[in-house]
């Protein structure tokens, strides 16, 4: 075996993997921190103040949920001051997924803790000081609803992604002497196919209308197209990767244009798990506060003591079921499990495509938006390192490319 070691980086290469909205969540996470411990403060003062004790423990709860924030706020401060320290091989991405891994076992904990006071509640009820409790759990709803609000906005969506319009390739727009002509390739929940519309009236004939597709290396495929309604559709699926020329003949008549495969953008790979965790928490405060209202009002109207505990245990479910989802999703980016099966196949596809063999593939994530990999490839005759590199230049999300050369 040889290995071809890549070719010297420019001085501008870097380990830094941190995510693009990383300094706004951080800034964000921070604002809500100081938000939920002015309101702690408030809360234990005025309680110790006017002699309740309820405020005084929703504001030591409030003190909880402040601390699961501040889990989340450090850990993006100490990734961003440490982003350029060699001794982290391959950057602190996922610090974030290390907060939010910590945060979904402490959400568990909290919806046992919840479920056991909900369940010891039922078997012993005790009294509930209504005029008390309903404002308090008010007020801490409000305080979650604006931590939400402050934590979710301005955020980014990520989601499958060709060319950052949708579930599809970006549009390709065609001037004909009869009118604009519209080409994309459509794969919203269903596979891959060509879409050709009209940009003002009727489509063309699927008659007289075929689509064909030219590679880089020379292939070509010939798609034939029905009509669906406003637009024709190619019969047969397009395969990975969506990296060609297309030619459309209408009559007689050929219009060409160039379609080039963008990094993929899949939610798993670009998903911040430490803010995710950091809202997740708020919100299931927020449930929690918006049951234990529900509940309250219901046992103060019809004496149904039972529905406050009850709500207590509702809310303790979906706690648990967030945090199972949280540290699953956390537990397999530590753990460097493939983020996104389908680039994994693409980039398969993609080496093997001009006749070379993929020998092994590593892929995981190492931050928000960025992938590692290391590829082993038995190159076609004459093909090196710098060949495979140039063609995997086209998923962005892949930051960190190692190519091995199997002679």
């Amino acid at each position: 075996m040889t290995i071809v070691p890549a070719p010297a980086e420019a001085p501008s290469h870097h380990h830094i993997f941190l995510g693009e909205a990383h300094s706004q969540s951080e800034r964000k996470t921070w604002t809500v921190i100081w938000l939920c411990g002015a309101m702690m403060c408030a809360e234990i003062v005025g309680g110790l103040l006017f002699g309740s004790i309820a405020l005084v423990a929703d504001g030591l709860h409030m003190s909880t949920h402040a601390g699961a924030l501040l889990l989340a706020a450090l850990a993006y401060t100490y990734a961003r001051k440490h982003a350029a320290n060699p001794s982290f091989t391959f950057g602190t991405g996922k610090f974030g997924d290390l907060a939010g891994f910590t945060s979904a076992i402490v959400l568990a904990m909290i919806a046992i803790l919840i479920g056991y006071e909900s369940v010891t509640r039922i078997l012993a009820p005790i009294q509930i000081h209504f005029a008390e409790a309903i404002p308090i759990a008010c007020v801490g709803l409000a305080v979650n609803i604006a931590s939400a609000w402050l934590l979710s906005s301005g955020g980014h969506h990520h989601g499958h992604s060709h060319g950052g319009q949708g579930e599809h390739d970006e549009a390709h727009l065609l001037p004909t002497p009869s009118g604009d002509l519209i080409l994309e390739v459509f794969e919203d929940g269903v596979p891959p196919r060509f879409r050709l519309r009209a940009a003002v009236g009727p489509a063309p004939s699927p008659e007289t209308t075929i689509i064909t597709t030219v590679r880089p290396d020379g292939a070509r495929q010939d798609f034939a197209v029905v009509a669906r309604g406003e637009y024709l559709e190619s019969v047969r699926e397009i395969p990975e990767p969506h990296a060609f020329s297309a030619q459309i003949r209408i009559g007689g008549e050929t219009y060409t244009t160039v379609f080039e495969e963008h990094g993929h953008g899949h939610g798993a790979t670009g998903r911040d798990n430490n803010m995710r965790a950091a809202i997740v928490h708020v919100l299931a405060d927020a449930a929690v506060s918006v049951l234990v209202i529900i509940g309250l009002l219901l046992a103060r109207a019809f004496g149904w003591l039972w529905m406050d505990p009850l709500a207590g245990i509702i809310g303790a479910c979906v706690i648990a079921s967030w945090s199972f989802g949280l540290i699953r999703d956390t537990g397999a980016v530590l753990l460097d499990r493939i983020p996104d099966s389908r680039l994994a196949n693409d980039v398969r596809n993609l080496i093997e495509s001009d006749g070379s063999t993929l020998a092994d593939l590593h892929l995981w994530r190492l931050g928000p938006g960025h992938l590692g990999a290391i590829v082993s490839v038995c190159p076609k005759e004459g093909r090196t390192a710098d060949y495979y590199r140039a063609k995997l230049a086209r998923y962005r999300s892949l930051s960190h490319v190692t190519i091995e050369i199997h002679r």
